[in-house]
């Protein structure tokens, strides 16, 4: 067809007025196919249109079919919809499927009561659909009314709508209740519903129970799913019991399952989440015909584990074997660049990506931060900048990595200018700039995106947030201040924060304080080697070395004499970890 799809359209509308005068259910016929053939609003408004001039848009099979076509495009769906005197139960269900599959699900609470008010009784789709729309919004009170409404209504009995139920309940949490519900009449369970409540408690993290009801599910001649092995396959990882990976393995053989890519896929992910990376290959190479999301899966795997050479070795096959790699195939690996300080690889993966992929948002964000670890910020604002459609995660890779490379001038400028250009900063954002702001020691401008953080944004401040404040005013000498915001703290059992604090004494040789951090990190059973040398580094930058020898004496004085029958107390000793040094040589690909 060479004509336009506007122009076949109207064309066709034409031809259908001209024989108006058959039998309506012609007219229906051709309607119907027209409303099929649309490709978006534009085309169905016309056809909207036509219906209005006709008086067609008064036949309520004809409307209904326009309210379904229409949905994908909501707020033109509700438009329609409230201009509809006496929508009968199919229009009531449509704005419900609709609703509840738009970002605002909320509004399918609204057409489900304006349905009850007018006398409809819900039937089976008409409940199936509102609770969707609870789940999406875990809106629990207003589920469990309409559960019972169910209830009353006796279609508690169709298989569908319990299902849906148990993952209304699921999604909301209330894993106790999926389970009551489960168990009300139990010979009714079908495959759906044994996996919907294993998907519960894995969603609880309980994984022991998936494994059980699993099961108990084969000993009831239930045959295992697609779904059921993705669920119990991540509840087998959370277990960490290599038996019962090669038992699941086992039954996927059994049933044929081993075809299925996806369950091949989370296969892999298992055995390499075991560290047996081997066995995951031989079931990669088993796979006759693989797909872009099997090669990025075993990618992936070998990045996470350092194998870098390895999954650079599988890219190239990836492209031999005719699969073209995308975004993710890439972006994994160049973070595992990033992770494992393989420069020149990550080097070469940015030259790849610059000549033959399009740099999109995930790409491009891992780029940056791979080439600011990596010492190459140059690069990294190049990249940043050719990056069109920019992110929170954008933006925050950017002021991570000026601040790394010490501009913190520049890590402050690019929050002004992310905020400028519309995008709301989170909290991994402020961490970034107070972290530069730490490290820079601009004490009063980490101090005002802190007030900003919380005043401005609203945001609550966790203890890496306070941590970073901690060490901000430790390195800049305020150590007293340090130590009255730390104890200030809602739990003064942050680690980190005394540590940074004791690292800040030991910059400006602050012993009684250091003394006092070092005693708090003891009664708070965290006492590391590190904590002693720190100490000792603060006696000798204090000039007073003699006399941390002389505490360190008495220390273990007290010490030996606590040491009773056979609870022998070690007596730990600073020290210093063997220091190893690594450099990358050339390695071309």
């Amino acid at each position: 067809m060479s004509l336009a799809p506007a122009l076949f359209l109207r064309q066709n509308l034409n031809i259908w007025s001209k024989n108006l005068s058959h039998a309506i259910s012609s007219g229906d016929a051709k309607l119907l196919f027209l409303l099929k053939s649309c490709n978006g609003t534009a085309e169905i408004s016309q056809i909207h249109c036509y219906m209005v001039k006709t008086a067609l848009d008064l036949v309520p099979f004809t409307l209904s079919k326009l309210l379904a076509s229409a949905i994908l495009d909501i707020k033109y769906a509700a438009s329609i919809f409230r201009e509809i005197r006496n929508p009968n139960l199919f229009m009531f269900n449509t704005m419900l499927r609709g609703h509840s599959n738009s970002n605002d699900s909320k509004q399918a609470f609204v057409i489900f009561n304006d349905l009850r008010n007018r006398d409809f009784l819900p039937d089976e789709f008409s409940f199936i659909t509102i609770l969707k729309a609870c789940a999406r919004e875990l809106a629990i009170d207003v589920g469990q009314g309409i559960h019972g409404i169910v209830h009353r209504s006796g279609h508690s009995l169709f298989n569908h709508v319990k299902n849906i139920l148990l993952h209304f309940y699921c999604a909301c949490g209330q894993i106790g209740d999926a389970h009551k519900l489960f168990d009300e009449i139990p010979q009714r369970n079908d495959l759906v519903s044994w996996n919907t409540l294993m998907g519960g408690y894995l969603h609880a993290s309980q994984p022991i129970v998936v494994l059980d009801f699993f099961r108990q599910m084969c000993r009831r001649g239930l045959i295992a799913s697609v779904n059921t092995v993705l669920t119990v396959s991540s509840a087998v990882c959370d277990v960490g019991n290599t038996m019962d990976g090669k038992s699941l393995h086992g039954q996927c053989i059994k049933l044929g399952l081993c075809s299925d890519l996806n369950v091949v896929t989370c296969l892999i992910d298992m055995y390499a989440k075991f560290g047996d990376l081997d066995e995951g290959e031989t079931l990669f190479n088993e796979v006759a015909e693989k797909d872009v999301i099997l090669w990025n899966c075993l990618i992936d795997n070998y990045a996470r584990n350092g194998l870098i050479e390895k999954a650079v070795a599988s890219l190239h096959l990836m492209k031999l074997e005719g699969t073209r790699p995308n975004s993710s195939t890439l972006a994994c690996l160049i973070s595992a660049c990033a992770t494992f300080n393989a420069v020149s690889t990550g080097k070469y993966l940015g030259n790849y990506v610059e000549e033959g992929l399009v740099l999109d948002v995930v790409l491009g964000t891992t780029l940056i931060d791979m080439y600011a670890k990596c010492g190459f910020l140059d690069k990294a604002i190049d990249v940043f900048n050719k990056i069109q459609n920019k992110d929170v995660k954008t933006w925050t890779a950017m002021i991570t990595g000026y601040g790394a490379h010490g501009q913190t001038r520049k890590a402050i400028e690019t929050l002004y200018r992310m905020e400028k250009e519309g995008f709301r900063p989170n909290e991994i954002t402020f961490l970034a700039v107070l972290n530069a702001c730490s490290h820079g020691g601009k004490v009063a401008e980490g101090i005002r995106c802190f007030k900003r953080m919380v005043y401005e944004y609203g945001m609550t401040p966790k203890i890496e947030h306070y941590g970073c404040i901690i060490d901000l005013l430790g390195r800049a000498g305020l150590l007293e201040e340090a130590h009255n915001l730390i104890k200030s703290l809602p739990s003064e059992g942050d680690i980190t924060g005394w540590r940074a604090l004791l690292a800040a004494c030991r910059v400006y040789g602050d012993v009684e304080l250091g003394e006092s951090v070092k005693r708090m990190l003891v009664d708070l059973n965290d006492e590391h080697p590190t904590d002693s040398m720190l100490l000792s580094s603060t006696y000798a930058i204090a000039g007073r070395l003699s006399d941390y020898t002389q505490y360190q004496q008495i220390k273990e004085g007290n010490r030996r004499k606590e040491v009773t029958g056979s609870s022998q107390m070690q007596i730990e000793r600073a020290k210093k970890e063997v220091g190893c040094s690594m450099i990358e040589m050339d390695y071309f690909y």
